[in-house]
């Protein structure tokens, strides 16, 4: 499959098959993350791979909106260094664009777990601090996010999109009805 291929099969998967995902796909899966771009080429962002039925349960419970991690395969967990970069936040995104990318490439599905929240600190602090008991992960890391994989047991048509030119600008930024 090819770039453009995966982009527009990509879709959020939340029901699995209970299969298990290979150990050179989750590797492949890792890898994508880590030849991901980083500001300045800097370590900012890590992951944790996760394949423990017991603890995909647990993190199922870190926010209200990922009970779907409970019938995940696998999971990856994406931290950011604030100390090491300050584009820790973009690095981490980045890096959980080109995850879902090889999985879709690999015909795995995969959903995406906001953990950190920009907009509510209290919440952010909660739900990372979940996550970074569980897996022990250090202090001056942020939990950005967790991705779930396995095999979809259903496959979703795609969503509807905004008209293309309601987002797109050329040359400048243009209000549009």
């Amino acid at each position: 499959m090819n770039v453009k291929e995966a982009i527009r099969q990509r879709r959020e998967i939340t029901h699995y098959l209970e299969k298990p995902i290979s150990e050179e796909e989750l590797q492949q899966l890792l890898n994508a993350g880590y030849l991901s771009p980083t500001g300045n080429n800097l370590p900012s962002r890590e992951f944790v791979l996760i394949t423990n039925r017991a603890m995909l349960e647990h993190l199922a419970l870190s926010t209200p909106f990922v009970p779907w991690l409970a019938e995940a395969q696998a999971a990856i967990v994406i931290t950011g260094r604030p100390s090491v970069s300050k584009y820790w936040l973009q690095d981490a995104s980045i890096a959980c664009g080109f995850v879902w990318l090889q999985a879709t490439d690999l015909g795995i599905g995969c959903a995406f777990g906001a953990i950190y929240n920009a907009e509510d600190q209290a919440e952010a602090e909660k739900r990372e601090d979940y996550v970074r008991v569980a897996l022990h992960i250090p202090d001056d890391r942020r939990i950005v996010a967790i991705l779930g994989f396995g095999y979809p047991a259903e496959m979703p048509p795609a969503k509807k999109q905004i008209q293309k030119e309601s987002s797109i600008h050329v040359e400048k930024f243009e209000e549009k009805e």
